[in-house]
């Protein structure tokens, strides 16, 4: 099976992908691996387009994997035909609480009392608000991601709300299984 898992940042998309690709004993692919450089700080240097994009296009020629996080504006024919794509949304409220937290635990509190990251994590947790608020200063939002589920001709299962890894585990089981007696 090829799984494309995303939603917002915070979502539960890398946790959700990882666990599922353990039960199911798929690879998981993360998208930021290949859309950023790896530098310290992390996911402050954008790689290159096409290099990405050949990159990526190389590593999902296995038969079956999950692929998580968002590409809909990564161009056209570089990801095969997904089997399924899952589409993960929790409040967000829930989701800026998740994130900070993340964050504090990643890199500590240097994120509060050094100028240069003070300024990235602002801009970090601006940007992850966006998402659900639509101002305009992330191309990738809510309504994007919406308008993209209705141009894929693949099978899609939103899931929302603030769920447990095993209620969305189950879900998405629950989805393969029909997908799988369908064919």
């Amino acid at each position: 099976m090829k799984i494309h898992i995303f939603g917002a940042s915070g979502s539960g998309v890398t946790t959700t992908g990882k666990i599922l690709a353990e039960k199911l004993s798929l690879t998981y692919f993360d998208s930021d691996n290949y859309f950023w450089e790896t530098t310290e700080p992390p996911f402050t240097v954008k790689r290159n387009p096409d290099e990405r994009n050949a990159t990526i296009k190389t590593d999902l020629n296995l038969k079956n994997w999950i692929l998580g996080g968002s590409i809909f504006e990564w161009g056209e024919n570089i990801f095969p035909d997904f089997d399924l794509v899952i589409f993960l949304w929790i409040p967000p409220a829930i989701r800026i609480e998740r994130l900070k937290k993340r964050e504090f635990e990643r890199y500590g509190n240097i994120i509060y009392t050094d100028p240069a990251r003070i300024k990235q994590f602002g801009d970090f947790i601006e940007w992850a608000t966006d998402y659900d608020n639509h101002t305009g200063i992330a191309g990738r939002n809510f309504n994007a991601h919406e308008k993209w589920l209705k141009t894929i001709p693949f099978p899609i299962l939103k899931i929302s709300g603030d769920l447990t890894i095993e209620e969305r585990i189950a879900l998405i089981l629950e989805k393969i299984n029909s997908i799988n007696n369908k064919q």
